[in-house]
């Protein structure tokens, strides 16, 4: 199997090479007619020609929801296990300053061996779908010209800016012919090939099934001084990692992809045509104010839709691309997929797409399952007839994404958590709203053993675990944690307010934080220095218990107890602390939490049984919860009496962890 998966990558980096500084044989590009949303919703499901097109200056433009910086125009052709397409992009500068280069990213590239930078950070594993021999793949650049025809191929080259690895070939860097001022557009025409990996990581095949996730060369994201993601404007340019997702403007896609006959295809925007072709039959999507186009294709799909309206849901068709071995699981799809976007849409804003699709892959293509992508998500792949929660979370989640990666478009190279932090904590909201499940935070939070700053470059964290660890579940119980010390209302319009500020926008982190202080009007910088900015959780245990006869209690046997609790990682105050006692009675006092330690004295007739630091577990970013608890060592003439009281203690330890 290594021998062979050797033998096929050289084959595939020499193809890769010749085929890089080979002329444009070129098909040439076909240009796509621009619909508006209500133009284009009036598409037809797949297998049904549409209605003809009407005139665009007979309906008025819509007003644009982003600042659309490029405008991709592709053709592509599924053949077996190939894409073969060419793509017409339009790149409007919208910064301050003259721009001399660009930058494309080749996601492709990452699987053409196992020294790209993706297979070594990754070690050939995402989440817990493995690379297989026939996980390699790659993107051929077969032409790269400007509108009047003059190639650049010579031009391009490739660029490793985060880790010198040479071997890796996922983003490009041109000189353009002539540089592009302020608010002026360069258009280049670019031909390319597709080698598809074995499903993995997003993207690839598995039978007839295909996954084209990050699949067309991609213009990088350019940086506005606006946006906040760095002090100065430019490219952000990043090449593809282990942990790392995607960055991109928005812009308008018009994309035609043919596949062979008998195919259904899912597809980020709306379908606006469908007519046969050579050897098969050619679908058209377009979609406006998105930033990345994925799609799906099988001949095994059982498709159906529903439409579906909401208050912030003025009209969706809801697209079902299920794997029959789900047949009977329709129903339950769709009520994720309608819950999901009810309460997203009163919680945080409208959803202004009209259209949204749901793919389920086949058994043993989970490395496309749970994926988002704008107005297309992936749902886990159908391993078994009859799944579990796991099948509502996943749809619940990755509708999620449509609102904070698909709309908010944080930079998810850099600052991971802005997604998939506020998506986990959204998803738990909609699952214990919808089906009564409740969050599981104190179980997650133990979970974290190796705390990091949410504000990482995604491939900072080093293991994919790590990664998850912090920017989807630590993240998440900061969220948490904010809204426990606010209130559930004020969480409620801090998170409204971010999603309507910054929508369209690619927000930052510090974006988020401000948002958090005006509408709570409180000051957050301890918070956000220790738990976002710094690597901190919260834990606070009780460290001894000393208990014995007060010297001078005579007849009345009073009993003297000191009760020392630390805290070992953040400030997360105020903190309950409980004391019980062998004749029942209870003790409670509140500590701020803001020193190290503190030493409580206790005079009662009674000892002391055990002492327990936030018994009701209000603290959400206490990852070692079993240190809350701590039995008294006593007189030993009271070890009988005490003994009484140790069911009681142990009751709430396992309240501590039952669910």
């Amino acid at each position: 199997m290594a021998s062979s998966r050797t033998c096929k990558t050289l084959l595939l980096a020499l193809l890769f090479t010749s085929s890089l500084l080979a002329p444009f044989q070129g098909s040439g590009h076909h240009g796509l007619t621009s619909y508006t949303y209500a133009a284009a919703a009036a598409g037809n499901e797949p297998g049904v020609e549409p209605a003809a097109e009407s005139s665009p200056a007979q309906e008025p433009e819509a007003e644009p929801l982003s600042r659309r910086v490029t405008n991709y125009q592709i053709q592509v052709k599924l053949s077996g296990r190939t894409l073969t397409g060419t793509e017409t992009v339009t790149w409007k500068n919208p910064g301050r300053k003259t721009v001399s280069d660009m930058y494309v990213h080749l996601y492709p590239n990452a699987f053409l061996s196992d020294k790209t930078t993706f297979m070594k950070e990754s070690g050939g594993k995402l989440r817990d779908d493995k690379a297989t021999a026939g996980s390699t793949g790659y993107m051929r650049l077969d032409s790269f010209k400007t509108e009047d025809g003059e190639s650049l191929l010579p031009r391009v080259h490739y660029v490793q800016p985060d880790d010198g690895n040479k071997d890796d070939y996922t983003l490009a860097k041109l000189k353009l012919p002539q540089p592009v001022a302020p608010g002026e557009e360069v258009t280049l025409q670019i031909g390319f090939t597709v080698g598809l990996p074995e499903v993995f990581a997003r993207m690839g095949y598995s039978g007839d099934f295909t996954m084209a996730g990050q699949w067309f060369p991609k213009i990088a994201a350019y940086n506005t001084t606006s946006t906040g993601t760095r002090s100065a404007e430019g490219w952000n340019v990043h090449q593809y990692h282990g942990n790392s997702e995607f960055y991109s403007d928005f812009g308008v896609y018009s994309v035609k992809i043919e596949v062979p006959a008998g195919y259904k295809v899912a597809a980020t925007g709306v379908q606006t045509k469908l007519e046969a072709a050579k050897g098969g039959q050619q679908y058209t999507f377009y979609a406006e104010d998105v930033h990345d186009f994925g799609w799906s294709a099988s001949p095994d799909f059982l498709y159906s839709e529903e439409p579906f309206s909401a208050p912030g849901v003025p009209g969706v068709r809801i697209k079902l691309y299920l794997d029959p071995l789900h047949k009977e699981q329709k129903e339950r799809y769709m009520h994720a997929a309608k819950s999901a976007l009810a309460k997203y849409a009163q919680w945080y804003g409208s959803y202004p797409y009209s259209t949204l699709s749901i793919v389920v892959p086949p058994k043993g293509a989970n490395g496309a399952g749970g994926m988002e992508y704008p107005t297309l998500v992936t749902a886990f792949a159908a391993e078994t007839d009859n799944p579990g929660y796991s099948l509502e979370r996943t749809v619940v989640h990755e509708i999620g994404h449509q609102y904070w990666y698909g709309m908010v478009a944080s930079n998810e190279f850099e600052e991971a958590w802005l997604d998939e932090g506020f998506t986990s904590y959204s998803e738990d909201k909609v699952m214990e709203s919808e089906y009564g499940v409740e969050p599981r935070t104190a179980l997650e939070a133990s979970y974290v053993t190796d705390p990091a700053p949410l504000k990482l470059l995604s491939w900072s964290f080093g293991s994919h675990s790590r990664y998850a660890d912090n920017v989807y579940s630590r993240a998440k119980l900061v969220l948490t944690g904010i809204e426990n010390r606010v209130g559930t209302n004020i969480m409620s319009k801090i998170m409204r307010t971010y999603f309507n500020q910054y929508k369209f926008k690619h927000p930052t982190t510090a974006d988020f934080k401000k948002v958090v202080e005006q509408v709570s009007k409180q000051n957050w910088d301890d918070y956000f220095s220790q738990f976002v900015y710094g690597g901190e959780m919260a834990d606070y245990s009780v460290a001894s218990i000393r208990v014995s006869k007060a010297a001078d209690s005579g007849a009345s046997k009073m009993y003297e107890s000191d009760v020392l609790v630390k805290r070992g990682g953040g400030v997360y105050g105020p903190v309950p602390v409980t004391f019980k006692f062998a004749d029942g009675s209870t003790a409670s006092r509140t500590w701020d939490g803001v020193e190290s330690d503190m030493l409580y004295k206790l005079t009662a007739p009674s000892p002391l049984l055990w002492a327990a630091v936030d018994p009701d577990r209000t603290n959400v970013l206490d990852n070692r919860q079993m240190n809350n608890f701590l039995k008294a060592e006593a007189p030993r003439k009271q070890e009988v009496r005490i003994s009484l009281g140790i069911v009681k203690a142990l009751e709430w330890i396992a309240g501590a962890f039952a669910w």
